[in-house]
């Protein structure tokens, strides 16, 4: 059974066989006691005195054999026990091997069945997949490791033939640094499919936020007062801020464009949206000028109206006045009066700077082809016909005054 050339043809035969062994290792353990009880029982028999059933010297030589013959029954057990490990260990070595190339297969298939997605949301979950992969590589990377350094030790004990576990070793290897390079470019490939959809949501995104600006900014509504446009003017330039930052984002398309992989930069479709975004965006940036030009038109055509209506007020109550006032003949009251019209020569100096101001202004949206331009006109119109009114009835007042003094002085000298 100790001599046996038998070491296994597989790793559970071998354990089998290991197994076996420790029963005959248990086996001489026992007989060594007895072997030993048996042989101090008959050196006895060498050490009488007086009558001897046995020569001594044949006692000491039989129980000198027998130790040997015992001792060389667990040198051969000791032998076949290191024999049976290295050879568990080999089979260990080849196991493992075996499992390893088995994972390797498993994640050929599998690599090789994977696509990088449709959309941006499923290359997400492939990516996240492919990281748990990753991780399940790192770990059998170090198990694998440490799977040749068993067969490295196997070799430097050459207990076995080094063709075999060479060969399965370098045949492992080569698989293994194929699955890596497989890998490596499937992450590649999902980082190019994640940054070439992550630029397509991205501008669709900046699409969709160009069609939104495009119709605030394009709006017909310019308020109905000063307030109200006012208020669309704060909104409006807020827009054009806004605008303004995306400009940045328009321009740098184009950057990254240039970073996506070939198959993604070259399509068609991709080009044109590109330049489909920097149109958009070149219209909005246009309109929202024009809508800019729009409302402070607009705002000028409210506040010329405030202040014609306030430079009308006033024409009316000194019309009003100029009309029913009767200059007197006594000397006194026509010195009032006169301080009177002196007092109205200085404010009509101050509405005259209002009403030039609003025909500059009138003249300014006309110029610029304003589409209320005839209505701004008659507006205009109307306002300076009541001006020089107001200014025909001051000259008029001015001349009764004048000639009631003259009459006045001339009495006097009289």
């Amino acid at each position: 059974l100790l001599v046996s050339k038998d070491l296994g043809k597989h790793l559970l035969e071998v354990e089998d066989l290991l197994q076996k062994h420790g029963l005959l290792e248990a086996d001489i353990s026992a007989q060594t006691e007895r072997v030993q009880a048996l042989n101090a029982a008959a050196l006895k028999f060498s050490e009488l005195e007086g009558y001897q059933p046995c020569d001594p010297q044949i006692i000491c030589n039989r129980v000198n054999h027998v130790q040997t013959c015992l001792e060389e029954l667990e040198e051969l057990a000791a032998k076949r026990r290191k024999e049976l490990e290295d050879s568990r260990q080999l089979w260990t070595f080849f196991q493992e091997m075996e499992e390893a190339e088995a994972w390797i297969r498993e994640k050929e298939k599998i690599l090789a069945a994977k696509t990088c997605g449709r959309d941006l949301s499923s290359v997400v979950t492939l990516t996240n997949k492919h990281k748990t992969m990753l991780g399940e590589l790192g770990n059998r990377r170090a198990l694998l490791h440490q799977t040749m350094k068993k067969g490295e030790k196997i070799l430097a004990k050459k207990s076995f033939s080094s063709v075999g576990i060479q060969e399965k070793m370098r045949e492992v290897c080569l698989r293994w640094k194929k699955l890596e390079e497989v890998t490596g470019l499937h992450q590649q490939r999902l980082e190019d499919a994640l940054n070439f959809f992550q630029f397509s949501a991205e501008t669709d995104d900046l699409v969709a936020w160009l069609q939104d600006t495009y119709r605030i900014v394009s709006s017909d509504d310019f308020g109905h007062d000063d307030y109200s446009t006012q208020a669309l003017l704060r909104k409006h330039r807020a827009v054009v801020e806004e605008v303004e930052k995306h400009r940045t984002s328009v321009l740098s398309l184009r950057k990254q464009l240039a970073l996506l992989a070939p198959d993604h930069r070259q399509g068609v479709d991709v080009q044109i949206r590109v330049v489909e975004v920097e149109q958009l965006y070149g219209e909005v940036a246009e309109v929202a000028v024009l809508r800019t030009q729009w409302l402070q038109d607009a705002l000028a055509v409210y506040r010329m109206f405030s202040e014609v209506h306030a430079c009308e007020v006033w024409v009316d109550e000194k019309e009003q006045w100029l009309e029913k006032m009767e200059v007197p003949e006594e000397l006194d009251e026509v010195e009032v009066v006169q301080h009177r019209f002196e007092s109205l020569d200085q404010e009509m100096n101050s509405v005259m700077g209002r009403i030039l101001d609003v025909n500059q202004v009138v003249q300014q949206l006309v110029d610029g082809g304003h589409p209320s331009s005839d209505e701004v006109r008659s507006c205009q119109d109307h306002l300076n016909s009541r001006w020089n009114r107001v200014v025909e009835l001051v000259e008029n007042k001015k001349g009764q005054l004048s000639s009631v003094l003259k009459i006045q002085n001339f009495l006097l000298e009289c």
